[in-house]
């Protein structure tokens, strides 16, 4: 879910297959005023992230311009805008989990609009579990293998849950919060379920498992978990410049839970592997979003 970095160091992650989508423009690259090329910069394994760009390729495309996807760690995707080489990620995380990063890049970068106004950090449990608080996971270490399970160590998500959550409700003896990746953990997370076993896991809203699966959020009382984050749209500086028209489009940006989670839920089950035709199937179910956006 969601990285930050204490002390921002940084390490650079492989640049993956960026997706070009041509259509009629100009082909010359970022940065020209009347320049049909984007970038979108992409963070693998954000559900909601993944699902918002592969919507704004597919409507950008349809009006023309050539769209290139670059998925990339969260550092290296910030220091990419910051220095022009990508336009636009429309997964940012703020005020907080993405806090270090605007410190470090903000100077270089446009905030464009939140297209989603409360993003909170959960712990989640099956909705057969008889824990209701975090306080509630006091003694009951041995039950859960003393672990919940978490997603990548980087995040922002194992930061808060394994430094602040745990000391704040008196589990750093008895729980750890593993890491490994966001897929590996919803795997356990089906796996427990199917069993009918006892799990813990961070997650974050918005996501699609809360429709897939029957799960619900631990009551976080002394709020460890921090504030709930807006889900920000950003871009590189003098993008609004630049590119007016998309600009403009994109302050318009909003998806509610119930539009996000069905374009999550086809991308991540029903077209796994294959997000332009998740795309498609879901812009047909939904026919006025696009002119709401780009008409």
């Amino acid at each position: 879910m969601r990285f930050k970095f204490k002390g921002l160091a940084v390490a650079a992650m492989t640049l993956t297959l960026g997706v070009s989508v041509t259509a009629c423009g100009d082909d010359s690259g970022s940065g020209g005023k009347n320049d049909k090329s984007i970038t979108i910069g992409m963070v693998s394994g954000w559900a909601e992230g993944e699902a918002a760009t592969a919507l704004w390729k597919k409507l950008l495309a349809d009006k023309g311009y050539s769209v290139e996807v670059k998925t990339l760690d969260t550092g290296p995707l910030y220091a990419g805008m910051s220095k022009g080489d990508v336009d636009l990620f429309v997964d940012s995380w703020l005020p907080g989990t993405h806090e270090d990063y605007w410190k470090q890049y903000g100077d270089k970068l446009e905030k464009i609009s939140a297209r989603y106004d409360s993003a909170p950090l959960t712990i989640a449990v099956p909705n057969y579990s008889p824990l209701q608080t975090l306080d509630d996971l006091k003694g009951k270490g041995g039950q859960y293998g003393g672990k919940i399970v978490g997603i990548e160590k980087s995040s922002g998500l194992y930061r808060v849950s394994q430094e602040e959550m745990l000391p704040a409700y008196g589990l750093k003896d008895e729980y750890k919060v593993t890491t490994s990746s966001t897929a590996a953990m919803l795997t356990e997370l089906k796996k427990a379920i199917d069993g009918k076993k006892d799990i813990v896991v961070t997650l974050w809203r918005p996501h699609w498992a809360y429709t897939k699966f029957p799960i619900r959020d631990l009551k976080d009382p002394k709020g460890a978990m921090g504030k709930p984050d807006g889900i920000y749209t950003v871009a590189r500086e003098d993008f609004s410049k630049d590119q007016p028209d998309v600009t403009a489009w994109l302050k318009k940006f909003r998806m509610d839970d119930r539009q996000l989670g069905s374009l999550e839920d086809l991308m991540e089950n029903k077209h796994k592997g294959k997000p332009d035709e998740a795309v498609n199937e879901w812009l047909v179910s939904n026919p006025a979003f696009a002119k709401s956006m780009t008409g």
